[in-house]
């Protein structure tokens, strides 16, 4: 068998979610296919390696894929795509021979919010955006030392984004946009500190303009070079590029449901 994305797209279309995982032939190489995952949903949760079990694994990180294995998933990484978990590794089958496996799984995805008004000051764009996301878990990282970082980087931060740090963690929204855990500083000479960047290689930034970092405008350095400024913050843009058809930035033509895999 000769794995490529059209031969992904027949395999899925035999899967139903909630139905049994589909056992592939022996001589089918499992990383060639978590490649080809990869490349079309992002980085994915490893939920189970070596025959161990995540113990955080839940429904949020894609344990319904684990229902179908009892003890005989051997390694199997998961990955959110609107109202599916999608996941491939190995398993061994009911003769015990370890196969490749790719498997479907239904997952809950809350009611998409539509896009706040634009000026509205009252938002709290970060709770906003666990909304879209169904993000419920604890704060990943609420022991950032910002103060060392800032110290290190000779700036302030903006309050949202140090938020969406500590909420979410490492990990990427929709398995596209990767947040950086802090900004990086490669763009300085032109003002600029990268916040996150997405698969297509869209730079999102901050000018760095004036000492109050909550009012810094986010810049986007296209994949082309071009510099488009958006009068935000950085929750605020991702929410809107989440949700707003209309955005120029807009991932809600790609992705009907969202999401924040952590990595």
């Amino acid at each position: 068998m000769e794995l490529t994305h059209a031969t992904l797209d027949d395999l899925l279309v035999r899967l139903a979610p909630g139905g049994a995982p589909l056992y592939l032939p022996e001589e089918l190489d499992p990383h060639d296919l978590t490649r080809l995952l990869d490349d079309r949903y992002g980085t994915p949760r490893t939920l189970v390696l070596d025959g161990f079990t995540d113990p955080t694994a839940d429904e949020s990180k894609g344990s319904a894929l684990l229902a179908f294995f009892e003890d005989r998933a051997v390694t199997i990484r998961a990955w959110a795509y609107g109202d599916r978990w999608v996941g491939t590794g190995t398993a061994r089958d009911v003769a015990g021979a370890e196969r490749p496996v790719l498997v479907v799984a239904h997952r809950e995805v809350p009611e998409q919010p539509a896009p706040a008004p634009e000026g509205n000051v009252d938002v709290d764009w970060l709770e906003r955006l666990r909304g879209i996301t169904g993000w419920t878990q604890p704060d990943q990282r609420p022991d950032v030392d910002w103060a060392e970082v800032q110290a290190r980087l000779g700036t302030a931060l903006p309050s949202d984004y140090k938020r969406m740090v500590e909420t979410f963690g490492r990990g990427s929204f929709d398995g596209y946009l990767d947040l950086n855990q802090e900004p990086w500083t490669a763009f300085r000479e032109d003002a600029l500190l990268m916040w996150a960047g997405t698969e297509h290689e869209d730079l999102y930034c901050w000018r760095v303009d004036g000492d109050d970092p909550d009012r810094w405008p986010v810049v986007v350095r296209s994949c082309d070079g071009e510099d488009v400024a958006f009068d935000c913050g950085a929750a605020e843009f991702v929410c809107r590029i989440l949700v707003d058809p209309h955005h120029r930035f807009t991932m809600a033509h790609y992705f009907d449901t969202h999401w924040f895999m952590s990595h």
